[in-house]
């Protein structure tokens, strides 16, 4: 199935409702400073279909704070977009008020008859609506459960929640410390279908959890008005991750909306997974199925925006609605006035997209394997999240994470043990004196090395591009991304889906491994381990790869899991140099040695010049026997790097003389496609997988 955008509308960002001025205090941004004449509507964290063609629409509390929001009334508005136009409409709303004063604590409008609620009472992100027509609020500063009747009014207490306040929360005692984060609390909610349960979930983890990936599903009784004391563990993409919305679309089934904190370009995870209540994992979590990324949406009818494939990129998407008729509706908070993810330096519009899930895919034909080399490192910094969904999206099979370990033994995703030249280390005065120079593979190398940090460490450390004056594009996006571990990279992994819809492959390849089982910190037993935690086994697309031939070896005696023996284009395995064996990499490609390879490998992956060499000047000359031999005993062959850039190609394929130029890397890839190779490693997926469908 393809997930299409089937229409979008929009409301201004711009556009005020009825009421008194709001946004004095609100932070000026892309040109527009408050206070405005009227009630901004800074887009919508929750909505409800009606039924009718309309929806109850939600905002939050305003402006982001308790301190610039006290002239923000809290609402919910009823809205009819027209999908025909494009535009949607504004046609009434429901004010938040306690004239009863059911709300314990003082509000702004505490003296008034009415007592409408504010953004400096409740911050209000989740919606449920009963079938008795009442409404029930999930909020972020308690947080708190607020019940209002048809007509906005509040019916009891806020109901608190039972594992722990937020700093915001105005019962929190003098030094108490908050176990949940400034807006962290319920910003997700679904409800059964009967009216009888509601399921918050809590936006961000418990900030006194060792697992920040972990959030925690709550179950409350409607009947009650309390807590039964079930929960379930839901695990994030990765830390930074937030849980933004759910919606119940099954007996004991939720829809669960993940997003990042980035927006436009930047954006790596704004997905629609399926969990089932009744179902955990090996490690207890909820088990997370792709329904669809926002990120990529067919769109052949261009509309919204008009790119298609088709983006909801906004840092906020905080709402997933199944409609009556199986469709997804999706909406943006904008955080007006703040958020420009559409045009830079204008404030985003609030978006509404319905999505559909039922077209067909239609079957591509492969010519290739097309393996993401450390993701789309030619489009962001290698080895981050962001680079491998680049990948993803560009329709790779595989994405290749490089592993290498921390001090205490986490494998995370770098090139090198080395990461002055991928991180932002040496900015940090804190980690100054852990720059050394080691020996590695037998070459001094002078900076700072993953073995000598926690993984706690590293995780402080943001990725910035390792070839800034070949791809200064990419600069753009340093400083924005954290060292992913190599089972966040498994998971992206197997919670994502190919263009054809199959699972994505992972590449993992063993960094050094004579280095790090000198420091004994060997990496091939705690990647074994990791696969199997993540259920990758032989029967998933996956392989496993190195540049030395012991550990394969010992590999090969371990797993059923394919291996491929990397080959240098120059110089020998650094575990056969070791040990004072002459064997170089030539001597593995050459037809003896490929018979070798074959005994303890499944494939061989090769520098591209090993199978088609280039003259003096640079141009391609006839492929070697290399492609023949191997596949003769049963190899399959990967060779690497393809990447678009004038001084990594053949003089036949380079434009211009400059060196950092995009050249016709498609070129390159057909020639080696027609000697026979079975697939490639490419820093631009994007090209690659425009030459093998």
């Amino acid at each position: 199935m393809v997930p299409t955008l089937e229409a979008s509308a929009r409301l201004s960002a711009d556009y005020l409702a009825p009421g008194p001025p709001s946004g004095a205090q609100a932070t000026p941004a892309n040109g527009r400073t408050g206070p405005f004449a009227g009630q901004v509507i800074p887009g919508f964290s929750a909505v409800v279909e009606v039924g009718d063609g309309t929806f109850w629409a939600q905002p939050d509390n305003g402006f982001g704070a308790k301190t610039n929001s006290a002239d923000y009334l809290l609402r919910i508005y009823r809205v009819q977009p027209q999908w025909s136009t494009g535009k949607v409409d504004v046609l009434s709303y429901l004010s938040l008020r306690d004239p009863d004063r059911k709300v314990p604590f003082p509000i702004v409008n505490d003296a008034t008859g009415d007592r409408l609620l504010t953004g400096a009472d409740f911050d209000i992100e989740s919606l449920v609506r009963q079938p008795d027509g009442t409404f029930w609020v999930g909020e972020e500063f308690g947080p708190f459960l607020l019940h209002v009747d048809a007509t906005g009014k509040v019916l009891q207490a806020p109901v608190p929640f039972p594992d722990g306040r937020s700093p915001q929360n105005p019962y929190l005692q003098p030094g108490e410390t908050p176990r949940i984060a400034a807006s962290k609390g319920f910003e997700a909610m679904a409800g059964s279908r009967d009216g009888r349960y509601l399921y918050p979930i809590l936006e961000g983890p418990f900030v006194d959890d060792a697992d920040q990936r972990r959030h925690f599903v709550y179950e409350f009784d409607t009947r009650s008005s309390s807590y039964t004391g079930t929960r379930w563990a839901y695990q994030t993409d990765e830390a930074p991750n937030m849980v933004a919305d759910a919606f119940t679309n099954g007996q004991g089934k939720l829809l669960v909306l993940e997003r990042d904190n980035y927006d436009g370009p930047a954006a790596v995870t704004k997905k629609v997974y399926q969990v089932d209540l009744r179902r955990t994992d090996r490690e207890g979590f909820l088990e997370k199925t792709l329904v669809v990324d926002l990120l990529k949406l067919a769109n052949p009818r261009h509309l919204g925006y008009g790119q298609d494939p088709y983006a909801f990129p906004y840092v906020s998407v905080e709402t997933i609605v199944q409609l009556r008729d199986g469709r997804l509706l999706t909406a943006n908070d904008n955080n007006y006035p703040g958020d420009d993810a559409r045009v830079p330096g204008t404030p985003d519009d609030t978006e509404l997209a319905i999505i559909s899930l039922e077209e067909e895919r239609a079957p591509r034909e492969h010519t290739a394997t097309l393996i993401g080399h450390r993701g789309s490192s030619g489009t962001r910094p290698e080895h981050t999240l962001a680079s491998y969904e680049q990948a993803i999206q560009a329709c790779a099979d595989f994405i290749e994470p490089d592993v290498v370990s921390t001090r205490d033994g986490v494998l995370v995703a770098r090139h090198e043990p080395e990461i002055g030249g991928t991180t932002d280390v040496a900015s940090h005065p804190e980690f100054a004196d852990r720059k050394t120079t080691k020996v590695l593979d037998g070459v001094p190398v002078t900076g700072w090395f993953a073995e000598d940090f926690t993984l706690a460490e590293l995780k402080t450390l943001y990725a910035a591009e390792r070839l800034p004056a070949v791809r200064p594009q990419n600069t753009a996006f340093d400083e924005l991304y954290r060292i992913p571990t190599l089972d966040e990279v498994l998971d992206l992994a197997r919670h994502s889906r190919t263009c054809d819809g199959d699972p994505v492959g992972v590449y993992p390849e063993t960094k050094h491994p004579t280095y790090f089982a000198q420091q004994g910190l060997g990496t091939d037993g705690p990647l074994l381990d990791e696969l199997a935690r993540n259920g990758i086994d032989a029967d998933y697309p996956v392989f496993i790869q190195s540049f030395e031939t012991s550990n394969l070896k010992a590999l090969d005696r371990r797993t059923d899991i394919p291996l491929v023996q990397l080959v240098d284009c120059t110089g020998a395995p650094y575990d056969l140099t070791a040990r004072g064996e002459p064997t170089t990499y030539a001597d593995l490609v050459s037809k003896k040695g490929l018979k070798k390879v074959a005994r303890y490998a499944d494939g061989v992956g090769p520098c591209k010049d090993l199978l088609i060499p280039r003259d003096a000047q640079g141009r391609l000359l006839q492929p070697t026997p290399v492609i023949e031999d191997a596949h003769r005993v049963g190899l399959i062959l990967h060779p690497f790097t393809f990447r678009v850039e004038n001084q990594f190609l053949p003089l036949q394929y380079r434009s211009g003389t400059d060196p950092n130029a995009p050249g016709d890397l498609a070129g390159e890839l057909r020639a080696f496609l027609r000697a026979g190779i079975d697939g490639f490693f490419t820093d631009n997926p994007t090209i690659g997988a425009r030459v093998v469908s």
